[in-house]
C-alpha cells in the first residue's frame, strides 16, 4: 500500500518492479498446491502502463475445484502485496469456456498476460 514519505505529505506508490516481485513471490508460494496450473498478471502491470494508483490484476488457473468462486478467492488471495489487487481464480474448464463466452476478454488476457511462474524478462 502507499506509504507516507519521510517528513512529507507526498505519498510514495510502489514501483511496478516491486509490485511484480511481490506478486511473483506470492505465485511461487501457490506452487505448493498441486491444483494450481498457472498464475498470470494481466492489466496495466502486465502491459507496462502501470503507474501511481494502479493495482495488480491476477488470474489463477486451477485444475478443478468444488469451491464456489468466492471461497476460491479467499483461499488463494494474497495478503502481502504492496498495492491493491483484483483476483480471478478459475478452474481449467472455466478458463477454456471463457474463450467461447467472452472471446474478446479472453483474447485480451491472452495477449497481455505475464506468467508469474516464469522468471524471464518482464515486458513493458
Amino acid at each position: 500500500m502507499p506509504v507516507r514519505s519521510f517528513n512529507s505529505v507526498v505519498l510514495k506508490w510502489p514501483r511496478r518492479e516491486e509490485a511484480l516481485a511481490a506478486a511473483r513471490a506470492w505465485a511461487r508460494g501457490l506452487c505448493a498446491d498441486p491444483a494450481v496450473e498457472a498464475v498470470y498478471c494481466v492489466g496495466s502491470c502486465a502491459r507496462g502502463d502501470y503507474g501511481v494508483g494502479s493495482d495488480v490484476d491476477l488470474v489463477v488457473i486451477v485444475r478443478a475445484s468444488d469451491l464456489p468462486p468466492v471461497q476460491r478467492y479467499v483461499r488463494f488471495s494474497p495478503n502481502d502485496l504492496p498495492v491493491p489487487f483484483d483476483l480471478w481464480v478459475l478452474t481449467r474448464a472455466e478458463w477454456e469456456r471463457m474463450a467461447e463466452v467472452s472471446p474478446l476478454l479472453r483474447r485480451k488476457i491472452d495477449q497481455e498476460k505475464l506468467d508469474l511462474l516464469n522468471e524471464e524478462a518482464v515486458p513493458g
